[in-house]
């Protein structure tokens, strides 16, 4: 068993029927439970409008508060805590990205 502090996670990345928690600061874990289990536990956990965790394409789930930069050409979505100013780039697909450009957008 892992405790997860929710508000140091960066992303949630699929792989299989596991899932890798990716903590801001670089740390990962190895969940022994699949990305729609963890989707599923975050939609009870923040009821809401206003979640703090977003799915994105098949494989990620990630920490609104830390995405700092949408590159649609380039397929990355950039993440920073903005007080370490340590950035980390996950590659996703354009249509995954353009989907949370144009929610962005429309908030």
């Amino acid at each position: 068993m892992i405790k997860v502090r929710l508000e140091r996670v960066a992303y949630f990345e699929a792989d299989s029927n596991y899932c890798h928690v990716v903590f801001i600061n670089g740390a990962k874990a190895t969940l022994l439970t699949s990305l729609v289990n963890i989707e599923e536990l975050l939609v009870e956990r923040f009821k809401g409008d206003n979640p703090m965790f977003i799915r994105i394409g098949k494989k990620y789930i990630v920490n609104r508060q830390y995405i700092f930069q949408i590159n649609v050409p380039r397929q990355k979505l950039i993440m920073t805590d903005y007080v370490t100013q340590g950035v980390m780039e996950i590659s996703i697909s354009k249509d995954a990205l353009k989907n949370l450009k144009l929610l962005y957008t429309n908030i």
